[in-house]
């Protein structure tokens, strides 16, 4: 990934090239890096609500309250549905891989969320 971005730095994938890094980061809990990864993506692409999810939770885990409360409200502004409405919403409309991964999101993305402020209901 890093090489595709290297070689197509304006590619209009970018925002997804950078969140796939950033997520390989938060699921081994390397919530800085993950966090540098998730605001290039942001950046790259600003109305991408899962973005704005995935950087509220790198955010809580890092202790940094309020910009986790900011980009959770940004993501639920823009998302179409209300999948950041509430964890068992978010766990209902999205594949989290196999057991082994889900335990990984679970002890990362879901608990920076929850830290961010987002309900379990």
């Amino acid at each position: 990934m890093e090489r595709a971005i290297r070689l197509s730095p304006r590619d209009p994938n970018l925002g997804i090239w950078c969140q796939t890094i950033g997520w390989v980061h938060l699921l081994q809990s390397r919530t800085e890096e993950a966090i540098i990864w998730f605001e290039k993506g942001r950046n790259a692409a600003p109305t991408h609500p899962n973005l704005h999810a995935q950087l509220a939770s790198a955010y809580a885990l890092n202790g940094e309250t309020e910009r986790a409360v900011a980009e959770l409200a940004e993501a639920r502004r823009l998302s179409a549905d209300d999948r950041f409405s509430s964890l068992a919403r978010l766990k209902a409309l999205g594949y989290f891989g196999v057991p082994k991964i889900r335990t990984l999101y679970e002890a990362t993305y879901f608990t920076g969320l929850r830290l961010a402020g987002m309900p379990e209901e």
